[in-house]
């Protein structure tokens, strides 16, 4: 199955694509990984983990529309401790107690009791070498694509300037005092042209992709009002996730949600949280100070960002460089970096979908597959990260650097280190495609791995809002007796069991 075939929708590819090998790689004997820098420890704040393997965040669309933990989200992260990896990052979770679909929610007290339950899950599987870190997340309000006629019955506020380009583009004076129904009417049957002319940017947006807040929308209270509101919130998440039992929290300031709008170049706030690069790191640095006031010094506090937006008019590599020192003179306790996953070049959604903001380039960036330029999709954004870590480094901070994205065998993963050009490596795709890769090949076993193939048939399920598996669990013992199923027993819900 293809993920076209999946989600059902289109994706951003090159226009003469590649098509890269899933190459033979050479695997360790145990000796060789016991001796490996991979399988060294590392300091991360005042906590030690057992090496530099690392499972980034993933959304497995697993928790009740409420955002509560659900026996399913605990065998999911029990099947990836079983693996044990150093450090295992639990998917994005709201910091706001807001209806977000099946992700989970820590914006309240009552969801303290099922995260518990995740902690210890994953303290018993990995026998308590994984270190449980969880990811926190804000986001603004993203409607999904209406119908024609809701939009403009419904949704489109009929202002002076509409009536006056009407009336322009037509050549009929008429529209000047129609009734607004009348208004409605015919912008409702009018051909693209006239749409076009009529309604702004923002409108012709909201029509075709679905409304859609930006960190610039300062004529709305609550987002002029961000900057006082998201400090706390974030603070008494993360205050939650301590009493919860998570050895730190990852503050995600990457791809679509709202502290990645803020650090963005395309914020042109006009109230010191906007325009330079030392006003949008401004609120970024408020709530990592105020998560730490509340944590204390000894919890740790890690942070996800993003080394190059990939859309027009974006954030580049420089202002990585530059957020990156900040946030290692700050105090985090880890840099994460990712890249693009924005909504600005995203594929036009079907009508009644929300758009998804993997679907253009600076999604395939994030998330490359096999069919790909010369570049080719293993480690695409490690250059972007070295360069990173290095400027951390010439700036007098040690402070542990991730590098993810395309990384599948212990061959790189090793180069990575041993060129210093990240400090630990996480694997997302590999990991989801066989969560026991780093046991594997501590092991010295590391020919039973099950290689991702780099498809994003994950990535197109996540789209769709359906559990995320991979297909290659498909491929083992379907029909097994007591195999949890979805979709009327055609996917598995957790992956093989290592046998």
């Amino acid at each position: 199955m293809d993920r076209g075939k999946v989600a059902g929708a289109h994706m951003w590819k090159f226009a003469n694509p590649i098509k890269h090998r899933i190459e033979e790689t050479q695997w360790p004997t145990a000796e060789e990984a016991a001796r490996s820098l991979l399988y060294q420890p590392i300091k991360i704040g005042r906590l030690q983990a057992r090496s530099r393997t690392w499972v980034p965040a993933m959304v497995p669309w697993r928790a009740t529309e409420d955002g509560f933990v659900t026996q399913q989200n605990l065998d999911w992260y029990q099947r990836f401790a079983e693996g044990r990896p150093a450090v295992l990052v639990v998917e994005a979770t709201g910091v706001r107690d807001i209806p977000s679909g099946p992700l989970l929610r820590i914006g309240d007290d009552r969801f303290i009791p099922g995260l518990k339950k995740l902690v210890d899950v994953v303290r018993e599987a990995s026998g308590g070498e994984t270190l449980l870190f969880i990811q926190i997340i804000d986001f603004l309000s993203v409607k999904r694509r209406p119908e024609r006629e809701k939009y403009f019955q419904r949704f489109l506020q009929i202002r002076e300037q509409h009536r006056e380009a009407l009336a322009e583009v037509t050549s009929q004076q008429q529209w000047l005092n129609a009734d607004e129904l009348e208004i409605r009417n015919v912008l409702q049957n009018a051909g693209d042209e006239i749409v076009a002319v009529v309604l702004d940017e923002r409108e012709r947006e909201a029509l075709d992709f679905g409304y859609r807040e930006r960190v610039t929308d300062m004529h709305l209270k609550h987002v002029r009002e961000l900057p006082q509101e998201l400090p706390p919130i974030f603070a008494s998440a993360a205050e939650r996730a301590r009493e919860a039992g998570f050895d730190g929290v990852e503050l995600h300031y990457a791809h679509a949600y709202t502290m990645a709008g803020f650090l963005s170049a395309q914020n042109d706030r006009t109230d010191g949280y906007g325009g330079s690069r030392e006003n949008r790191v401004r609120l970024p640095l408020e709530v990592y100070r105020a998560v730490r006031e509340r944590v204390g010094d000894d919890y740790i506090v890690g942070v996800r960002f993003l080394a190059d937006e990939v859309i027009a008019g974006g954030s580049r590599l420089e202002d990585a460089t530059y957020y990156a020192v900040e946030f290692a003179r700050a105090g985090f306790d880890f840099l994460s970096l990712s890249r693009g996953g924005k909504f600005e070049d995203a594929e036009k959604p079907k009508v009644g979908q929300a758009v998804y903001p993997y679907t253009g380039r600076s999604g395939y960036e994030c998330m490359p597959t096999v069919l790909s330029d010369e570049a080719g999709p293993f480690g695409r954004s490690v250059p972007l990260v070295a360069s990173i870590k290095h400027a951390v480094n010439d700036a007098g901070f040690k402070t542990p650097v991730v590098a993810t994205g395309g990384v599948s065998t212990f061959e790189q993963a090793e180069e990575i280190l041993r060129l210093g050009q990240a400090d630990i490596v996480g694997m997302a795709r590999q990991a989801l495609a066989d969560p026991d890769w780093f046991v594997k090949v501590k092991l010295g076993r590391g020919s039973e791995v099950r290689r991702c193939t780099y498809t994003n048939y994950c990535e197109a399920l996540d789209q769709a809002h359906r559990p995320v598996t991979c297909k290659l669990w498909d491929r083992v013992d379907l029909d097994e007796t007591g195999i949890a199923t979805v979709d009327n027993g055609r996917r598995r819900l957790e992956p093989p069991a290592w046998r």
